[in-house]
């Protein structure tokens, strides 16, 4: 549990098993329990996409606002996109005609070529299919996807459908309009019956729902210093297995949060080191770990 506002971690739980709805309320209640003995209330809630969090979220806060993490949301949606395009390049590969073994005759010129500009094509759409996911394109990027998406209406809309969706999450726009916005791209793309995965994705009620902060400031889209946290246990599991145990995970992140507590007296400290250190005659460089 982070207090989004100052990006700080409050509370925190290791488990040893997937955790279920009495680990979440347990959880909740006694994260409750810290806020109010600090006569502090909470103004709103951002969670995954998780089904556990509604029910004891209306329990332990009632009447507080819920919200999806915007990040999570995006993350599905890339994620499906992504897939659709690795099916639209096998069915590519499939279409490339086939060749006998052996150089190719004077009749075959014609088809050689032909398939070595297909094989070419599904090359340069494997390498750059980040470009039909990411968020904001230069001019060199959009003439790249123009260019790959050429005579394939379907990479089009899929470039079309993410711009739309990340214009849901703009903050100039209220969350009528958002929702608005979202009930025009869901007609319009009901047409579209292969993108079966990625409707059930848009079709989701956690995507209304990752649209409250539009118009609250005190709600962020995201919670970024739990990401950022994860992603550095992620990381240092990979390089040290030792931190894969659960006491190990517990030590390692009341280390880190009591790091970040502290983050804020080190220039302090560390100037008048510097400066006691002047005083005395001796000139050292200090580095901020």
């Amino acid at each position: 549990m982070v207090d989004s506002k100052n990006q700080r971690r409050l509370a925190y739980e290791v488990l040893d098993h997937d955790p279920e709805k009495e680990d979440v309320h347990k959880f909740f209640k006694r994260a409750g329990f810290m806020i109010s003995s600090r006569n502090l209330f909470v103004h709103g809630i951002t969670t995954d996409g998780s089904p556990l969090y509604p029910d004891v979220i209306q329990e332990t806060f009632p009447g507080v606002a819920h919200q999806v993490c915007e990040f999570h949301i995006l993350k599905e949606i890339t994620k499906n996109v992504l897939k659709v395009i690795a099916k639209i390049r096998k069915t590519m590969y499939a279409k490339i005609p086939k060749l006998g073994r052996g150089r190719p005759s004077s009749n075959a010129k014609k088809l050689f070529s032909r398939s070595k500009k297909m094989r070419d094509r599904i090359t340069e759409l494997f390498m750059n299919r980040y470009l039909f996911v990411q968020h904001g394109l230069s001019k060199t990027e959009q003439h790249k996807i123009s260019k790959i998406s050429n005579g394939c209406a379907d990479l089009k809309s899929l470039r079309q459908l993410m711009d739309k969706i990340y214009s849901l999450f703009d903050r100039r726009c209220r969350t009528d309009t958002a929702l608005e916005k979202l009930a025009k791209l869901r007609s319009k793309l009901s047409r579209f019956k292969h993108l079966d995965k990625i409707l059930s994705k848009i079709h989701s009620p956690n995507l209304e729902k990752a649209l409250t902060f539009l118009d609250d400031k005190m709600l962020e889209a995201t919670s970024n210093s739990v990401e950022r946290a994860n992603r550095r246990h992620r990381k240092m599991q990979k390089s040290i297995y030792r931190v894969r145990t659960q006491t190990s995970v517990i030590h390692r992140i009341a280390f880190d949060m009591l790091r970040d507590r502290d983050i804020e007296q080190r220039p302090i400290v560390l100037n008048a080191l510097h400066e006691a250190r002047c005083s005395n005659g001796v000139n050292y460089a200090l580095y901020p770990d």
